[in-house]
């Protein structure tokens, strides 16, 4: 009964979404891939707001219902029945009567099922698309038949770009950069190589009191070189965020100045490679919004390349929805972290096989510690924390990780702004 009541609304606001985009005709940028669609999405956000007017999904909004809510600028309504009719008369008045509605809107679309982009793309098209990054072993990959066919759903994106459209693209994945083929539109590229149009380089991690505080590169595009400064922040993931939207404006040919001082003061979401301080003069690298094989093993590669006065522990939990690739991805990610990290806790039944794998690294057996859930990890974790250790805690949503990084924060009453899942109802998920 539930699910049919869902869907009812779903399909309800959807037409209201679809009339809505008709109505006011706003340019549309969507962005895609499986990992670092949020902070791609809100670093965007962060160079266009104060020139553009604009609205951009809410947190993670990138599903069937997500999207047409970030339309019509409504709210989660969770289980109160009330709300969703709320949401409903305000999604209906939106398209009866005219009021202030986004130029722009930045959206985040996301592929948990087959069908789930092409369902979005039948009532809303984008004016620019942007592709992330794809991995050999995205997320999800458990509800279809392969990796291949996930992608090909992703890709129904790029499709329905007009060939007056934009399209930018990860140049450092292979996939990703050959979806320039299935579209006429104009294509601009993005990463680290140096056959990527808009280019970083030179990225540096920076410090105080031997402590990490941000990281710095350089933008090269057509000539030019500026230094980029993204605070709070570690790993590849935010350079390709902060490379992807500086591409936009180029484009959209807002000042660069303003654009690489907006990434400078942008805090990306809770739980992104966020540097966070811990217990006993420790740090934490909190990536704890969700986790994939291609998003864990830069996370551990961000831990490897911080220079640490103390241990660097790895935390890691369970990697969902992974089907017939769950065991040799965890083993992988295991054998990776083991060779950077001095401690591993390994969180859920699936981590299992990262602790087996962590084996064939250089680390211990003896530093292998393995949990049940988060908060046993992070009581453990407590007592072996100490000054200059930098710990990276990572795990699919499920899990719940936060849990673990709440319980070694140096200011656990600041949880409710820094970490991920604090609303009331995940709170009662228990």
């Amino acid at each position: 009964m539930k699910a049919f009541l869902r869907n009812i609304v779903i399909t309800i606001l959807r037409a209201e979404a679809r009339l809505t985009l008709l109505k006011y005709k706003p340019k549309i940028i969507a962005i895609t891939g499986t990992v670092g669609k949020t902070s791609t999405k809100d670093a965007v956000f962060a160079v266009v707001e104060k020139v553009l007017v604009a609205r951009k999904s809410t947190k993670s909004f990138n599903g069937k219902l997500g999207v047409p809510l970030t339309v019509l600028g409504l709210d989660n309504a969770w289980a109160n029945p009330f709300l969703w009719v709320q949401n409903i008369i305000r999604g209906l008045a939106l398209v009866i009567t005219r009021e202030h509605y986004p130029k722009w809107l930045v959206l985040e679309v996301g592929a948990d099922n087959p069908g789930d982009i092409e369902q979005v793309t039948e009532w809303m098209h984008p004016d620019i698309a942007i592709v992330t990054r794809f991995g050999t072993a995205p997320v999800h990959v458990e509800f279809f038949k392969s990796p291949e066919e996930l992608f090909e759903e992703k890709a129904k994106l790029v499709k329905a770009l007009s060939p007056a459209g934009l399209l930018i693209v990860n140049a450092d994945d292979e996939k990703v950069l050959a979806l320039r083929s299935k579209t006429k539109a104009k294509s601009l590229t993005y990463g680290l190589s140096p056959e990527a149009m808009f280019r970083g380089s030179n990225v540096r991690i920076m410090y105080s009191k031997g402590k990490p505080l941000g990281m710095t590169f350089k933008l090269e595009y057509d000539g030019n070189v500026f230094p980029v400064t993204l605070s709070g922040v570690i790993g590849v993931q935010s350079v390709y965020s902060a490379l992807a939207a500086l591409a936009l404006g180029v484009y959209l040919k807002l000042n660069i100045v303003d654009m690489v001082g907006a990434l400078s003061e942008h805090k990306t979401p809770p739980g992104r490679v966020r540097i966070i301080p811990g217990i006993k003069g420790s740090t934490i690298l909190d990536d704890t919004y969700n986790s994939s094989p291609v998003a864990a093993m830069a996370a551990v590669e961000a831990l490897s390349k911080i220079k640490a006065t103390g241990k660097k522990i790895a935390v890691l939990g369970d990697m969902l929805e992974l089907g017939k690739l769950t065991v040799e991805e965890h083993k992988t990610l295991g054998e990776h972290a083991g060779n950077v990290a001095d401690c591993i806790f390994a969180v859920g039944p699936r981590a299992k096989y990262i602790a087996e794998g962590a084996l064939a690294g250089k680390i211990s057996e003896k530093n292998i510690l393995q949990f049940d859930n988060a908060h046993e990890a992070g009581k453990s974790l407590e007592n072996i924390l100490g000054e200059g250790d930098i710990v990276l805690i990572k795990g699919s949503q499920s899990i719940r990780m936060e849990r673990a990084v709440e319980e070694v924060m140096a200011n656990p009453e600041h949880a409710g702004t820094l970490l991920v899942r604090q609303e009331e109802e995940w709170k009662a998920k228990g």
